[in-house]
């Protein structure tokens, strides 16, 4: 059982954040996500962490792709923000052609959660629909990586790209067991390019998911597009999962009666 609060990725709110970020922050504090997860710590970090102070919201991990000639710029922003973990949010889908492949990319992994460690901070890496999608030496190229990674090095699966890759996610979780630790939640028609939804309004069996991924030690809320209103969906989103019993919202009166339990397994 998570008990951690619910989080979210910052990137969902990228437009609204560019307008108006503290009152963006503020309403995602008042939804009752008790933390974020920022997508670049490389703009001003010091006042990053300034304004999620202010807002009461800690910062669960940050993505950063730490690794290569920009890493140490990368790490020091994590740092900076107060992150304990530092994910790495994407590869080329070509990284996942072969096994040789993989075997690279893994070693530039092992080589950025190295530097990482030196720090005091925890690396990982986050999937799309490729690396799931793909299937190498009879696995999907998601777990060979994570077979070639350090034992160190977490995962943060995005179990709607899973899904979209062709996976039956909570499956996939299982096979992935313990390297598991932060689970991106979202939802949608589970298509590649049409626009997702709020948590509870598609088609992805959220508390199944939920349940399957035992070593998670976080689940973040994630929409990279919705056709409707985003703030209206972030707070739709932690509703759904606070009225369902999938989440604890971190502050009294942040949550509100969902809907019907679409997506509940």
């Amino acid at each position: 059982m998570v008990t951690t609060p619910p989080a979210l990725q910052l990137y969902t709110l990228r437009e609204e954040l560019a307008g108006d970020r503290k009152g963006v922050l503020r309403s995602v504090a008042g939804f009752g996500y008790g933390a974020v997860e920022p997508y670049d710590v490389r703009t001003d970090p010091e006042r990053l962490r300034d304004d999620l102070r202010e807002a009461g919201l800690t910062v669960c991990a940050v993505h950063a792709k730490a690794t290569g000639d920009e890493a140490e710029a990368f790490l020091d922003g994590a740092a900076t923000v107060g992150a304990g973990t530092v994910i790495v949010p994407w590869a080329d889908p070509e990284r996942f052609g072969s096994e040789e492949a993989i075997t690279a990319l893994a070693r530039e992994l092992n080589e950025g959660a190295a530097k990482a460690r030196d720090r005091g901070l925890r690396f990982g890496y986050h999937n799309h629909w490729f690396e799931p999608g793909s299937s190498v030496a009879g696995k999907t190229g998601l777990e060979v990586l994570a077979d070639a990674l350090d034992p160190d090095v977490v995962l943060e699966v995005d179990t709607y790209w899973a899904a979209v890759g062709g996976q039956d996610v909570p499956r996939l979780l299982e096979r992935l067991g313990d390297r598991v630790r932060y689970l991106h939640v979202k939802d949608g028609p589970v298509t590649r390019d049409d626009p997702m939804t709020a948590v509870g309004a598609g088609r992805m069996p959220v508390a199944e998911i939920l349940a399957a991924a035992k070593s998670a030690e976080w689940h973040v809320v994630e929409l990279d597009e919705c056709a409707t209103d985003m703030l209206t969906a972030v707070r739709e989103s932690l509703e759904w999962l606070a009225a369902n019993g999938l989440a604890k919202p971190a502050r009294p009166g942040g949550s509100a009666t969902a809907q019907s339990p679409r997506g509940a397994a």
